[in-house]
C-alpha cells in the first residue's frame, strides 16, 4: 500500500462512514484468526509514512521497504517476522474476506503450495497466498524491478505449485469489482458501506455479495471502470523472468 496513485490521490485516506480505507482494510485484515501478525507493507517514500503511523494507531505492525519493487517489501518484511506464508491483501481490497485469508493459511498448512489462488469471487474479495522461499525464487529470476502487478510470476512461469480454490456457488460472482481504484469506485464502497456498515461489526462475503444481488444498480457504480482496469493488468501480463532455474 503506497500514497503515491495518480488516478484517485491518497486514496488510502479517504473516508467512508468515519474511518479511512485503511483502517477498514485493517479492521478486516484483524478479524482473521489464523495469521500471527497482520504487517501494513508500504515504502519508504516520505509520503508513505503516515501509513505506519495509521497502522500503529490501529493495533497492528508497519513496515516501510523498497519504494518499486512490491515483491521485495513483501519478501524484506517476511524476513523481519520470520514468516513461511505471505497472504497478502491488496491495499485496493478493502472489502477482503478475512474469512479466506484463514482458509488460505490453513490449505497452506496442507499442501504447502508456492502460491494459493482464488477463483470465482468478485474482483477485489480475496487474498493471494504466497510461500516465502517460491518468493525468494522469483526474486531471483526475475528481471523487472517494477513489480506492481506480480501473480503471473507465479502463476505463469512454470516453476511453481499453484493450488487453485473455488468459490462457494452463492458467492461465484466474478463480474462484481470491490477493489478502490478509481473515483467510481470509492462511489462504490460508499453505497455498500451506507447500507451493511456498523462500527465494530465486520460485514461478511455473504452480505455483501446478497446486497450488490438485490441492488444490482449498487454493484453497476463500479462495472463501468473494470474494462479499463483490465486494460491496465493487460499491460504487466507477462512478467519477464531469467531462462535458468528449475522448479521451487
Amino acid at each position: 500500500m503506497r500514497m503515491k496513485s495518480t488516478r484517485l490521490p491518497k486514496k488510502a485516506l479517504l473516508e467512508i462512514e468515519g474511518r479511512s480505507t485503511i483502517e477498514h482494510l485493517i479492521d478486516r485484515a484483524k478479524a482473521a484468526k489464523l495469521p500471527d501478525v497482520v504487517v501494513v507493507c508500504t515504502s519508504t517514500h516520505p509520503d508513505d509514512a503516515i501509513l505506519v503511523d495509521v497502522a500503529h494507531r490501529n493495533g497492528v505492525e508497519g513496515f516501510r521497504g523498497n519504494p518499486e519493487d512490491k515483491l521485495d517489501r513483501y519478501l524484506q518484511a517476511a524476513k523481519k517476522y520470520k514468516l513461511d506464508l505471505v497472504v497478502n491483501i491488496d491495499g485496493d481490497d478493502i472489502l477482503c474476506d478475512p474469512e479466506l485469508v484463514d482458509r488460505t493459511i490453513e490449505h497452506f498448512k496442507k499442501t504447502s503450495a508456492d502460491c494459493i489462488i482464488w477463483r470465482g469471487y468478485p474482483v477485489g474479495a480475496v487474498p493471494i497466498g504466497v510461500k516465502v522461499k517460491a518468493l525468494e525464487k522469483v526474486m531471483e529470476l526475475k528481471e523487472e524491478r517494477d513489480t506492481e502487478v506480480w501473480g503471473g510470476y507465479f502463476i505463469d512461469s512454470g516453476l511453481f505449485h499453484v493450488e487453485y480454490l473455488d468459490a462457494e456457488k452463492e458467492l461465484t460472482h466474478p463480474e462484481f469489482r470491490m477493489t478502490l481504484d478509481y473515483q467510481e469506485d470509492l462511489e462504490f464502497f460508499r453505497a455498500v458501506f451506507k447500507k451493511l456498515y456498523k462500527p465494530g461489526k465486520i460485514m461478511s462475503m455473504k452480505e455483501i455479495v446478497k446486497l450488490l444481488v438485490q441492488h444490482p444498480e449498487i454493484a453497476k457504480i463500479s462495472q463501468a471502470v473494470q474494462e479499463a482496469y483490465e486494460a491496465k493488468l493487460d499491460k504487466h501480463a507477462k512478467p519477464k523472468m531469467k531462462k535458468s532455474g528449475a522448479r521451487a
